[in-house]
């Protein structure tokens, strides 16, 4: 017969106020608006449907953060 440990809960993780402070941090309180033009929203529709993308906001959200994130690593200070 095998023997099966029991976990202590007080041990088994990440300390619960950590995790609401974490999630508390990434909350997106911030909004910002973007137009886009038909051709454009047609375009995001296209590659929403044909990628099965469930949620147009995290996609644009993703492709803006990506660009931006890459910009600022290409252009940071150089020491030499």
């Amino acid at each position: 017969m095998a023997r099966t440990k029991k976990r202590n809960k007080k041990f088994a993780g990440v300390d619960p106020a950590y995790l609401d402070k974490q999630r508390a941090s990434l909350k997106r309180i911030h909004r910002k608006s973007v137009l886009f033009n038909e051709k454009e929203l047609a375009a995001i529709d296209a590659y929403c449907k044909r990628f099965k993308v469930s949620s147009r906001s995290a996609l644009i959200r993703q492709a803006v953060m990506e660009r931006v994130l890459s910009g600022l690593e290409e252009s940071h200070p150089k020491l030499f």
